[in-house]
Parts: structure tokens; sequence; C-alpha cells
């Protein structure tokens, strides 16, 4: 009988970065979705009805969060992109990773940059960390699975 991977075991690197020990480990991914655009067309003397289409292929926005770094190539990176002007696109990989923490899927994302930067609540009430969410735009993924 097969069973689902489970979705905590991951690993995400950002290639061309030279990132310190707990720089690239996160502890939520979000936004590896795919969706296929349509153009509708009304019909040529039909009323009741619009052909549909194929158009572009529309990626998701990746969102990576992980408490916060005082001390971070990932946030120079985003800084640089955000405040600075200076983009830097960068192949991304995200790995779900098995119990030998090797590849199961990896999804590659071509040109990956920030986009968006933004830390949780603080809050006096509160006794959880502080996390920083980032959000990263990207070209297209290619999907390996092993």
């Amino acid at each position: 009988m097969y069973t689902p991977p489970p979705g905590f075991h991951f690993r995400v690197q950002v290639l061309g970065l030279d990132p310190v020990a707990d720089d690239l480990r996160f502890t939520e991914v979000g936004g590896l979705a795919v969706e296929l655009a349509t153009e509708a067309v009304p019909e040529g003397g039909e009323n009741r009805f619009t052909q549909k289409y194929p158009g572009r292929s529309i990626y998701a926005d990746l969102v990576l969060r992980r408490g916060l770094l005082r001390h971070s190539a990932v946030w120079d990176w985003a800084r640089n992109a955000i405040e600075d002007l200076i983009v830097l696109p960068l192949p991304v990989d995200v790995s779900l990773l098995n119990e030998s923490h090797e590849p199961l899927m990896t999804w590659h994302l071509a040109n990956a940059y920030p986009v968006r930067w933004s830390v949780s609540t603080l809050s006096a009430t509160s006794n959880s960390y502080v996390v920083e969410s980032m959000q990263l735009a990207y070209q297209y993924f290619r999907l390996d699975k092993s």
C-alpha cells in the first residue's frame, strides 16, 4: 500500500549564495503551484457561450518562512533586491526528502528573486518566536521525481 511522503522533511537551496549553517533552514515553503491561463473568445454567431483556449502557464510566488536570523546571506540577497534594486536572479531548488535525507522530488525554480520580505507580529502577550517571510518571484519550475 502506498503512503504519501511526509511534508516536513525538505531542503531549500539558493544556488549561487554562500549561506551560513542555519541560513537555508526554513520551517515552511509555500506557493509551489502552476496553472494554465485561458483566453475566452466569443463564438461567432453563437451568444450562449465562449470558446476557451489555452494560454501561458502562470507560476505562483514561492513563500519561505523561518525563524528570524540576525546575519544571513539570504537576507542580504533580499535586501539588495528590495531596498537597493540590485536584483540578482538565482536558481532555487526545493527538495522533498526521504528518510535517508535524499531527494524524492525536486522543484528547480529558474531565475528566482526576492519581491517581498516581512516579519511576524511582535506582541508582548505572546511567547512565540519571530518569524520572517520571504516571497520569491521566478520564471518557471521544472519538477524532477526520483
